[in-house]
Formats: C-alpha cells, sequence, structure tokens
C-alpha cells in the first residue's frame, strides 16, 4: 500500500517552543488516521505542516504528500477542514459551496452542492445566508465546502467537536463515505471511542513527541489485558485497596481495575465477592482512552518520559 503522507524527521519550533519533535509518520492511502492527543501536543502544527500552512524547521526533514514535496497551501487534490472555523457569512449557503468549489477547479458543481446539503439535512436552508445558521448547521456546510471538489486528501482538524449526537453521526457517516470511495481521511479529535470505532491507525503525540502510531490492536496489545471491567450488584461500591490492583477508575456503575503484571486474577475475584455480589467480571485489554489517560494523565508526570519511550515503539515503523 503506498502513502499519501509522508513525514520523515520533521521537527517545528516557535521561538524556543518545540511544537513538533523529530517527527516520523506515515498514511497509507485509503485509510482512516487519527490523530489525538492532548491540547497543544502539537496535532494542529502537524496538520499544517502537511497542508504547507506551516513549513518545517529548516533541515529538519522532509514533508511528501500525494508524491510531491513541494505544492501550495491551496493543492486542489487536498480538502482542509481547519480547527479555526470560517465562513462568508453574508454569503447564501450554495454561493458558498460553489465558490470553494470553483476554488478548487469545480465548475459545475449544483449536483453535487444539491447532494451533500440533502444528505446533510440542508436542503431547506441552501438559499439562506450563512449568518443564519446555527453553529452545527455552518459546521456540516464547512465540511461540505472542503470536500464538494472531490478531493484524494481529506485533513479534518476537530470535525466533530460542537455536534450533537445526531449531527455527529451524519458526518461520520460522510467520512466513512469519503473512505469508501478512495479518498485518505486524516482527522484529529479528543473522543477515544470516536477513533476507537472510525480509524484504521491511531496516532498520538504527547509534548510534541509521537508517542504512539499503529493500529488500536497493535496499540493494545503493546499493553496486554491488564484491565478488569467489573460492576457489583450489591455491596461496597469502594473497590480501593484491593491486591493485585493498581488503579481504580470509577464510572459509576461500573469500574475499570488496572491490574498488576503477572497479578491472579482469580484473587482478584475472590477479593471483589469479599466487597458484594459480582454482575459482571471481565479481563480485557485497556481502552484508548485508558492509554491515553496512562500517558497524558496526571499519574503520569513522574514517569511520563519512560512511558512514552515504551509507547513510541507501538506499531508501525
Amino acid at each position: 500500500m503506498s502513502n499519501v503522507v509522508e513525514l520523515e524527521h520533521v521537527t517545528k519550533t516557535f521561538g524556543k517552543h518545540v511544537a513538533v519533535n523529530d517527527l516520523s509518520l506515515n498514511v497509507p492511502a485509503g485509510s482512516i488516521y487519527g490523530f489525538i492527543g492532548p491540547n497543544g501536543s502539537g496535532k494542529t502544527t502537524t496538520l499544517r505542516m502537511i497542508m504547507r500552512i506551516y513549513y518545517p524547521d529548516s533541515g529538519s526533514g522532509h514533508i511528501r504528500v500525494l508524491g510531491e514535496e513541494g505544492y501550495g497551501a491551496a493543492n486542489d487534490r487536498i480538502g482542509y477542514l481547519p480547527e479555526e472555523r470560517g465562513l462568508y457569512k453574508k454569503m447564501k449557503v450554495r454561493e458558498v459551496l460553489r465558490f470553494y468549489a470553483e476554488l478548487k477547479g469545480l465548475r459545475d458543481c449544483h449536483t453535487a452542492a444539491s447532494d451533500w446539503l440533502e444528505r446533510m439535512g440542508l436542503a431547506e436552508w441552501a438559499n439562506k445566508k450563512v449568518e443564519t445558521l446555527s453553529k452545527g448547521m455552518a459546521q456540516k456546510v464547512q465540511f461540505i465546502s472542503a470536500v464538494i471538489a472531490r478531493p484524494e486528501l481529506v485533513i479534518l482538524d476537530e470535525p466533530f467537536s460542537g455536534l450533537d449526537p445526531v449531527n455527529a453521526d451524519v458526518l461520520r457517516d460522510a467520512v466513512l463515505e469519503l473512505r469508501r470511495g478512495g479518498a485518505t481521511v486524516i482527522f484529529s479529535t479528543h473522543d477515544m471511542a470516536v477513533a476507537e470505532r472510525m480509524c484504521d491507525f491511531v496516532f498520538m503525540i504527547f509534548k510534541g513527541n509521537k508517542v504512539l502510531d499503529g493500529t488500536l490492536e497493535s496499540i493494545q496489545n503493546r499493553y496486554g489485558q491488564d484491565t478488569i471491567r467489573v460492576c457489583l450488584a450489591e455491596g461496597n461500591g469502594d473497590l480501593r485497596g484491593l491486591e493485585h490492583v493498581e488503579k481504580v477508575t470509577d464510572f459509576g456503575r461500573f469500574k475499570e481495575l488496572r491490574i498488576r503484571p503477572g497479578a491472579d486474577t482469580q484473587a482478584v475475584l475472590a477479593a471483589l465477592m469479599q466487597r458484594g455480589r459480582v454482575a459482571h467480571f471481565e479481563l480485557t485489554r485497556p481502552s484508548l482512552h485508558d492509554i491515553f489517560v496512562r500517558i497524558a494523565g496526571p499519574e503520569s508526570a513522574g514517569g511520563a518520559n519512560g512511558r512514552q519511550s515504551e509507547a513510541a515503539n507501538v506499531g508501525r515503523a
């Protein structure tokens, strides 16, 4: 499988701040690639370097997109939804879509615009001014403007942010349809459940450094089956102080227990039964959310460098 995006030892600094540090990354054609990481970790900076809005530090490496190293930010083969949303508010929705389509070289976009507006539930708003739209509607219009010219590569910076569950599902289905049509999709998200369900590959950046890169399965396999999901139907909901358990995460009715390497799970079950009647007991791999917190959460502060070094070896070369 060929790569649509290739970054080799890329660094980007702003003054003394290292936003992205010696990053190498390959995005295969036809994949959905998820970018995750805390705020300020370097996700948007990386996306903007791929778009050539930012350029890496001189001599720091190479970026190839669609087989090319040199191209303008308005490359007609790329669709981009930026983190900062912005549409011409006095223009009508259909006019905005025609404007963006023509910027990308698509002269006859009436049918495509009508199809996308219908799919997004915006057909009746086609001749309304952008300023009359709700935030969610405007976000869907901006998404359409990014993809209406049928780009080969689609880059979406936090596309699901601020959307209600119904509109998030509509946008998710649209992204999956783009992939089925042959496009490669890169998107950043803070929603680990979305990344787990949608992405072929997941890349995590933390303090400018790559700490995860691979399939969800390869990432979870690195951590092993060290998580027990448990629910007590009756009894004491406080599970602190259990032998063999490093951490308890309380989700309300369900709890997640991180067990120590080599722990006897039957001993953990026996200890739980002393606390109450066990309605659910499941040994599983940690979720992407849990792995994210382990790397970037408060508890990682003391040993973050060691965990990052370990995690950076996950998945693809």
